[in-house]
Formats: structure tokens, C-alpha cells, sequence
């Protein structure tokens, strides 16, 4: 079925229909799509979704171990064998090797075997999010990470953030469900977000306010929310010394500063570079005492009550759609200062609440979300060799992995992601969805122009998901659904339809 088909069945509808309110046989299916990537194919052993037992499951802080095939394919990433610093010294040490090469041809050559180095540390973060959103019984997890990461955006092509991505993603992973202030610092202290915001260039004479500006912006507090640019300004000289250092020895100081020096992995605090004068923060007197301000300043910034609402918002609207309701928001926030900003706590309030179940089906599906969840539901229960395709997808679609540009992480908002282009590259890639998405099973290093062998189609039809969806559907998208003539077709208008593009 042509594009424009899809366009001529499904606009009229995504402008005006909302799916019906999830009825009890489909109610598990709903809050997985909601609190994950979305129900899968795959047999489910553990508890029924929405029960308790599934939800404290979810909300628990211990890490399930993948499937063995899944992680066995992880294990073999360069990024899971070696460690962050040697992966970041090698890079820099390709990237100074580069600048010694007079010959043209050999330069050229050097540059484009740096760049696909630093290109398949990328790739290998993206891979290994993928494998973990497709085949982890921690969705809740693997959602709350996706969520952070946007959250405390970093852009991977910046410097040599390609190097850290991956191992970034893993340190938000760690904190996810934990509190939020020791997520707060984990960024921090992490090499990628130093670099992304140029915190390692900010230092006592030479101020660079990028990083805390951010931190109380988009991180933290929220725009107006009461802080001042002297705020800013004082947050600043707070951060001077915080940055990267990949030398392995420690520098030469003056034995009244060695005291006051950190490192850990990359990260390094150099008193060397400090402003030790006294600060004036968020009304409150920092004294001249190093690291030991930045961990003052970050338990004032995690105290607030403008942090609590702000995430709290963040976090509702992310799960539960456009303008979430400030009386739930406002609950959220007293218990994130109830609990000194435990996250699982603050999600336990919002799913416990009378808007949660209200919302289901309301929301609107990201790429990264609307592409993870017909994965899952049509191939959750095959072995994916190649997640090339996914990846390409949610590019397509705007949303790529690691790729915005700006602090600000991508938009939240349903509006975003709706509109008539965006529908239309999503028609193309429910197509191949439908028709079996037969490069998923291909080698990794499969050549792209080469054809991959036929795969069968999945019979969504007939699965046991679709068979409590059912009764959920509207009459236009039954109808649609009556035209198929095949069932790639079906598939293809299924994975198109206004039920499934909302959640």
C-alpha cells in the first residue's frame, strides 16, 4: 500500500480520534507500553504487568541480568571490555598522531581511520542501549535511562565525547532509579558532560559559565524559578578546577594545594585552577574549601523546592503526556523532598495516582519510543543480529541517539513528533516493520547493498497482545484494518494506526 494511502486512511483519524480507555484484558499491555518499551512477543514469565508484584519488580534498584544470547553479544563490544580512560587516551593519542602527519594522502588516511574509530565507539553505545530497551526485564529502567540521558543531554559528536558516550550512559543507568542527587553529581563527574559543556576549560581568571548555567536551567531548578545570574555566576566559580585530565600522573602542585586534589578515572579536580574565594549561593555562604563547595552546592541545588517540581514535571509529562495536571506534579514534588529526591519513590507517586490510569493511551509516542515498542511487539521473541536498521530509524524519524546538538535534550511534547512529515517516514518504516524487517536478522557487518534473505512477516493478528487490544479500538481504525490484504499489510496498517503510534 502506497504512502499516500496510509496518509489518506490514517489522517483524519490521528487528527481527531484519541484511543479508547484501555479495558481490564488489555490493562497489562498498557502499563507496559507506558513504564516500558512497550509489550514483546517474547514468552513473559515474571508477574503480570500492573500487578504490584510487577511494579515493586520495576521500581527495584537491582539490575536483571539479560538474556544469555543478548548479553554474551554485549560482552563482545569493545566498550564493555575496556575501560572508559583507555578507550579516551587511545582517541587522543590518534587525534595527536594526526597533527604530526605532513603527507597529504597519509593524513587523509589517519583522519578517516580516527573517525571511524570514534564513529564505532558510538555505534557500540547505540547498539548496546538497543539490545538492553529490546530484551531487559527492567524496562522501567531502561526507560527512566533514556529519560536521564535526554535529561542531562549530552551530544556525542562534540570533541571526543564518541569515546564516553557509552560509558555516560551506563553511570545514568547506574543512578536511574536511585536519588537524584547522587545522579546529579554523577554527571558532573563524568568526562562526557565536562567536555559537552566545557566545564574543563573553566577556571580562577578565565570563568566559563556554560555548565552552570545548564545545571540550574535544565538540570535542576527550571527557568524562573527564583536563582539570579549572580547565582550562575557564583556556580561558576563554584565549578573552576572541575574537569578531565587524561595524563596518568597527577600535576605538580604547591604542597598547600596537594591536599585538595581529586582524581577518579578522567575526572580530575584541580585546585591549581580553583577559585578559592568565598562564594555567595542561593542565599547561602560557600567558603573557599575546593571540591567540598561543589558538594555544598549541589546539596543546595538538589534541596530545592523548584528541583522537586521541576524533575517531578519533567517526569510526569515524559510518562504521561502534554501538561501534566499541577495538583499531581505538586504531589510528586513533596514526595521528592519527603525522600530527599529517591526517583523510584517520585515515579511510585505518579503511577499510584488517580491521573495514571487516566492517561493511558493519551500519550504520544517518540521515535525512539514508537519504533523500540513495534520491535518488541512484532520481534521480541526472535534474536536481532543487526540493530542498524532501529538505529537508522530513529534517526530518520529526528530523534537519533546521542545526536542533539543543544543542552536542552529533545522535546517532551506530543506536537514534536506529529506532525504530517514525521507520519509520513513513520507509514515507510511500519511498512517494513510489516513485511518482516528482514535486516534485523542479517550479520552486523552485512553489506547494506546487498539483499537480505526473505523474512516472514510477524501474524500480529493473531497474537495474544492483539487479542486484548481489540476491543480497544476505534471504529476507524477497525476498518482500516479490514482493508489489508495481506498480513504484512495488517501489520504495516497496525504499526501506522492511531492506536498504536499513542500510548
Amino acid at each position: 500500500m502506497a504512502r499516500v494511502a496510509f496518509w489518506t486512511i490514517w489522517a483524519p483519524v490521528l487528527a481527531t480520534a484519541m484511543p479508547a480507555q484501555a479495558a481490564d484484558p488489555a490493562r497489562a499491555a498498557a502499563w507496559v507500553e507506558r513504564l516500558g518499551w512497550g509489550p514483546s512477543a517474547a514468552p513473559d514469565t515474571g508477574p503480570a504487568p500492573s500487578s504490584d508484584a510487577w511494579l515493586r519488580h520495576q521500581l527495584d534498584d537491582r539490575i536483571d541480568p539479560l538474556p544469555p544470547v543478548v548479553q554474551a553479544r554485549i560482552d563482545g563490544l569493545r566498550i564493555n571490555r575496556e575501560p572508559v580512560a583507555a578507550l579516551v587516551v587511545e582517541a587522543d593519542a590518534m587525534q595527536r598522531d594526526l597533527k604530526t602527519i605532513a603527507d597529504p594522502d597519509r593524513k587523509k588516511a589517519a583522519r578517516q581511520a580516527y573517525q571511524k574509530a570514534m564513529n564505532g565507539l558510538a555505534d557500540e553505545a547505540r547498539t548496546r542501549f538497543i539490545l538492553r530497551a529490546l530484551y531487559s526485564p527492567d524496562q522501567l529502567r531502561e526507560r527512566m535511562t533514556w529519560f536521564w540521558f535526554n535529561h542531562f543531554n549530552v551530544q556525542a559528536g562534540k570533541r571526543d565525547i564518541r569515546a564516553m558516550v557509552g560509558d555516560y550512559e551506563e553511570t545514568i543507568r547506574a543512578h536511574a532509579l536511585g536519588r537524584f542527587r547522587d545522579l546529579l553529581e554523577a554527571t558532573l563527574r563524568h568526562p562526557a558532560m565536562l567536555r559537552y559543556l566545557d566545564n574543563d576549560q573553566n577556571a580562577a581568571g578565565k570563568i566559563n559559565e556554560n555548565y552552570a548555567r545548564e545545571i540550574m536551567e535544565l538540570h535542576s531548578m527550571g527557568v524562573g524559578s527564583g536563582y539570579t545570574q549572580t547565582d550562575v555566576q557564583e556556580l561558576a566559580r563554584i565549578l573552576t578546577g572541575v574537569g578531565v585530565d587524561l595524563k596518568p600522573d597527577a600535576p605538580r602542585l604547591k604542597p598547600a594545594l596537594q591536599p585538595f586534589y581529586r582524581r577518579a578515572g578522567l575526572f580530575a579536580f584541580n585546585p591549581a585552577r580553583h577559585d578559592f574565594g568565598t562564594k555567595h549561593f542561593l542565599g547561602h555562604e560557600i567558603k573557599g574549601t575546593g571540591f567540598a563547595e561543589v558538594e555544598q552546592a549541589l546539596d543546595l541545588i538538589a534541596e530545592s523546592p523548584a528541583t522537586a517540581t521541576h524533575v517531578s514535571r519533567r517526569i510526569a509529562t515524559y510518562f504521561m503526556g502534554d501538561d501534566p495536571r499541577p495538583a499531581l506534579v505538586a504531589h510528586m514534588a513533596a514526595t521528592f523532598r519527603q525522600t530527599h529526591g529517591d526517583i523510584a519513590a517520585v515515579l511510585k507517586t505518579m503511577i499510584r495516582s488517580r491521573d495514571f490510569p487516566a492517561s493511558l493511551g493519551k500519550g504520544f509516542k517518540d521515535p525512539v519510543g514508537y519504533t523500540l515498542s513495534a520491535v518488541r511487539l512484532g520481534y521480541g521473541d526472535r534474536d536481532i543480529t543487526n540493530v542498524r536498521p532501529i538505529i537508522a530509524w530513529i534517526r530518520q524519524m529526528g530523534e537519533g541517539l546521542y545526536d542533539h546538538e543543544t543542552p536542552d535534550g529533545y522535546d517532551l511534547s506530543s506536537a514534536a513528533w506529529a506532525a504530517p512529515g514525521q507520519m509520513a517516514t513513520r507509514f515507510d518504516i511500519a511498512r517494513a516493520l510489516g513485511n518482516g524487517a528482514a535486516r534485523l536478522f542479517q550479520p552486523p557487518d552485512a553489506d547494506p547493498a546487498t539483499p537480505p534473505p526473505p523474512s516472514a512477516p510477524p501474524m500480529l493478528k493473531d497474537s495474544p497482545i492483539l487479542a486484548a487490544r481489540m476491543g480497544t479500538l476505534g471504529e476507524p481504525t477497525l476498518a482500516a484494518l479490514a482493508q489489508a490484504r495481506s498480513p504484512a499489510e495488517w501489520n504495516a496498517l497496525y504499526f501506522s494506526s492511531p492506536a498504536f503510534m499513542h500510548r
